[in-house]
C-alpha cells in the first residue's frame, strides 16, 4: 500500500524499501537510521507544559518562543528593548517551546522512517506516544496557534516570523503517513491530528501573524506556503493546496530567484550559504507538494528567467570545497549540506552535472545521509 506522504514520493519510498536489504548503496544510511531510531526510543515524551515560563495568556498549553537573533541592549540597565544581531543566537532565546517541538518532530520523523523500513512496531509505538503527548492528550497538548512565537523582550509578545518555528510540520505529516500501517497509530489518533492540523491551518490563514508571514518576501514566505499546502493536503483541502502552490510561482519563485539563480534575500544575511540552502530546500518541498496537485514547479521558469533549477545551478560550483564562498557565513558550514539538494536535483532533472557535484562533496559525510532513503529517480 502506498503511504500518504506529501513532500515525498510514495512510489519512490516503496521502491527504496523493496531494494534496501540488497542494495549496498543504501546499507550505510539504513544502519545509521536504525542507530538513530534506537536512540529515539530512549527519548522521553516532551510537551509545552514542560517549560518554566508562562505565556502572556496565562495558559501553558500555548506555545511560546523568542527570536534567536535578539540580544539584551548592553547600553540599557535592564537590556530592554532587545536589539538584533543577525545570525548570532542569544543563549537565552532557547527558553520556551522551540527546542521541545523540534525534538518531537525529529524523533517522530526518525522513528516513522525506521518503522517504514523495518516494520519494527516498537518504533511506531513510541512515535505515536510522542505525538499524543505533544499534540493530542488533554493534559499536555499544544494549543494550535503561535500567537507567542519568536517574541522579542521589550518589543513584542509574538510575531508572524515565529511561524518559521513550525516549518517542520510538513515533515511531521509525512511521518504520520508512514505510521498508518501500524496498529499503534489508531483511527482516533489520526482523526485527532487531522483536527489539530485543521485548526492550526485556520489560524495560519486568518490570524494577524499568519497574514504577516504570508506577506514575507524571503524564506519566511516560502516556509509559510509550504506549511499551508502540506497541512491543506493532510486535512483534505486539496483545492486550497492547489491555489497556494499555483500562486507560489509568482509570490515566491519569481521575486526570490534572480535570472542567474541567486537568491538575493538570503545572500543579504550573515549566514548566506545556510539561508540559500534553507530557502531552496523549502522551494523543493513546494515543488514536491505541487506534484500532488498536478503542478510542475520543478520546471517553472519566470519570464525574466530563474526558477528552481537555476537556483540549484547557481549553487553548483560551491559543492567543491576548494571554491571559496564569496558571501557572509559567520558560522562554519560543511559543503555536505548541499547534498540533499544535489541528490534530489539529480533525481528530478537527470543531469550528470549534479552527480559530478555530489562526487566533490566530503564523501564521509554523505555516504550514510538520510536523503538516500527518501528520494529515488522517477520512472520515465
Amino acid at each position: 500500500m502506498l503511504p500518504n506522504v506529501y513532500t515525498l514520493s510514495p512510489a519512490a519510498l516503496c521502491a527504496l524499501r523493496a531494494r534496501a536489504a540488497d542494495d549496498p548503496a543504501l546499507q550505510p544510511a539504513l544502519a545509521r537510521l536504525r542507530e538513530e531510531a534506537d536512540a529515539a526510543l530512549q527519548q522521553a515524551p516532551v510537551s509545552v507544559m514542560d517549560k518554566e515560563l508562562v505565556p502572556p495568556s496565562g495558559d501553558k498549553h500555548d506555545y511560546m518562543s523568542f527570536g534567536p537573533y535578539w540580544w539584551p541592549d548592553p547600553e540599557k540597565e535592564d537590556g530592554l528593548p532587545f536589539i538584533r544581531r543577525d545570525g548570532e543566537v542569544y543563549p537565552g532565546s532557547q527558553a520556551g517551546d522551540r527546542q521541545a517541538l523540534g525534538t518531537v518532530i525529529a524523533g517522530v520523523e526518525t522513528l516513522a522512517l525506521a518503522y517504514w523500513y523495518t516494520r519494527n512496531e516498537a518504533y511506531a509505538t513510541h512515535a505515536a506516544r510522542l505525538l499524543r503527548v505533544f499534540f493530542l492528550d488533554a493534559e499536555t497538548r499544544m494549543n494550535p496557534h503561535l500567537e507567542y512565537g519568536q517574541a522579542i523582550p521589550g518589543r513584542v509578545l509574538g510575531r508572524g516570523v515565529g511561524i518559521i518555528d513550525t516549518g517542520g510540520l510538513p515533515r511531521l505529516v509525512d511521518a504520520i503517513g508512514l505510521l498508518a500501517a501500524s496498529p499503534a497509530w489508531t483511527p482516533t489518533d489520526q482523526a485527532g491530528m487531522v483536527a489539530w492540523c485543521a485548526a492550526y491551518l485556520h489560524w495560519l490563514l486568518t490570524s494577524a501573524h499568519g497574514i504577516d508571514e504570508w506577506r514575507a518576501a524571503n524564506n519566511h514566505g516560502t516556509y509559510y506556503d509550504m506549511q499551508v499546502a502540506a497541512l491543506a493536503l493532510f486535512v483534505g483541502q486539496t483545492d486550497l493546496a492547489r491555489q497556494v502552490l499555483a500562486e507560489s510561482t509568482v509570490r515566491r519563485i519569481e521575486p526570490q530567484i534572480e535570472p542567474d539563480g541567486s537568491q538575493p534575500h538570503e545572500l543579504a544575511r550573515t549566514k548566506a550559504l545556510s539561508y540559500s540552502i534553507m530557502n531552496l530546500s523549502g522551494m523543493f518541498a513546494l515543488a514536491a507538494l505541487g506534484e500532488k496537485v498536478g503542478l510542475d514547479l520543478w520546471r517553472y521558469v519566470p519570464l525574466h528567467g530563474g526558477g528552481l533549477r537555476a537556483a540549484l545551478d547557481w549553487l553548483l560550483p560551491y559543492a567543491d570545497p576548494v571554491v571559496e564562498w564569496p558571501y557572509p557565513q559567520i558560522v562554519p558550514m560543511s559543503r555536505a549540506a548541499l547534498f540533499p539538494l544535489l541528490y534530489r536535483g539529480a533525481m528530478v532533472y537527470r543531469d550528470p552535472a549534479y552527480d559530478a557535484a555530489v562526487a566533490k562533496l566530503p564523501q564521509e559525510e554523505i555516504v550514510a545521509h538520510r536523503a538516500r532513503l527518501l528520494y529515488a529517480a522517477p520512472r520515465r
